[in-house]
């Protein structure tokens, strides 16, 4: 018996609104298909060994080093993200390769120091074209990984690079694929639970504050009945599980409710009928509610504040100090300054540094001043 084809395997598992391979809009450089891997396995495999996903074990995701290490950071939020998404995806029969690849591509335009890094890098390009991390990401992809020696970047498929460019233009009129939109959904169900898990951690916030929350005084009071004994440090772990499978489980009947009453046969129908994946009206408001009271007493905490400022400064310090050309970019970013100019090239550099990274280079340049 021979392996069984990747269009075989989709056809008998994936729903008829699933996005299919041999439906692939394919790459900006042709390749030759590969005999057992899917053009979805092959991005996320692209991804997966590129340098830039690496650097994302080094890049803070809301706290940073200097605070312990049991927080998240943009590299295992990506690895949750993608984990989470792939159980929605399975659910719903969706292309699981698909998902992953976009899951796992995601943040990969993450320059250090989480958004503060972002913010002060936006502020030094504004008059240069701006910074977002979800365009960095696509650059990164098209332009900046070069493993391969017949073409530039990655050469990712189409499929992804359109998730991606979702993501950098969230006004844009086109409603993306369900694969698209269910990592999007992951992360926000990922993000919400985990920063939460981690700021109780940290000790920002505690367990009492979130009891008076509508979503999580809900589960913490279900936790407690459920383990009469339990110690704070069980429940802080079981709402951050029961934060997650609330979510998933919300978008799965909801939306699982929804697909019953259509007929779609492909997922060209999906987006042509601007179909969307949604969670109920009440999970909606629990969650904004939540998220508010991480905005007010997380992330403008006085901690992170004066954590992002620093950052910030660090960052636009680096930025004038090359744009100066004080000192020499390494030598492929100075071949960049002769096609997008020496504040682009500056930005791409800094972008694509660690947390630490960045800390070393600020550290040289100013003991270098002295």
């Amino acid at each position: 018996m021979g392996l069984m084809t990747i269009d075989q395997r989709e056809e008998a598992i994936l729903a008829p609104y699933a996005t299919k391979s041999r439906e692939s809009l394919g790459r900006e450089f042709p390749e030759k298909e590969h005999h057992y891997r899917g053009p979805f396995q092959r991005d996320r495999d692209r991804i997966l060994h590129s340098a830039a996903y690496r650097r994302l074990s080094g890049k803070m995701q809301v706290f940073t080093g200097d605070q312990g290490d049991y927080h998240r950071t943009r590299l295992t939020h990506t690895q949750e993200v993608a984990s989470i998404a792939r159980t929605l995806g399975r659910a719903l029969r969706l292309n699981e390769d698909l998902i992953e690849a976009l899951a796992l591509f995601h943040d990969i335009g993450h320059p250090p120091y989480g958004h503060a890094g972002e913010d002060a890098l936006q502020e030094c390009l504004k008059n240069h074209g701006g910074f977002s991390h979800n365009q960095f990401g696509l650059t990164l992809a098209r332009e900046l990984e070069n493993p391969y020696p017949d073409f530039p970047g990655l050469n990712l498929t189409r499929e992804v690079l359109a998730g991606q460019d979702h993501r950098a233009h969230k006004d844009s009129p086109i409603v993306p694929s369900l694969e698209v939109q269910l990592v999007d959904a992951a992360d926000s169900m990922t993000y919400d639970a985990h920063d939460t898990d981690d700021a109780v951690k940290l000790a920002f916030v505690t367990l009492d504050d979130l009891s008076e929350l509508s979503l999580t005084g809900r589960l913490l009071r279900d936790i407690q009945q459920k383990f009469t004994s339990a110690d704070p440090r069980t429940l802080r772990r079981n709402l951050a599980h029961d934060l997650i499978e609330l979510q998933v489980t919300n978008l799965l009947e909801t939306t699982t409710a929804r697909l019953e009453q259509t007929d779609f046969s492909s997922s060209a129908g999906v987006q042509e009928a601007r179909f969307r994946l949604v969670i109920s009206e009440q999970l909606r408001r629990e969650k904004s509610e939540l998220e508010e009271f991480l905005y007010d007493r997380v992330y403008r905490h006085e901690e992170l504040i004066r954590v992002r400022s620093d950052a910030q400064h660090r960052l636009k310090m680096l930025f004038l100090h090359f744009c100066a050309q004080h000192q020499s970019l390494p030598e492929r970013n100075e071949q960049r300054v002769q096609t997008i100019g020496r504040p682009r090239a500056v930005g791409e550099y800094l972008a694509s540094m660690t947390d630490r990274y960045c800390d070393q280079r600020f550290d040289e340049v100013t003991a270098a001043g002295d």
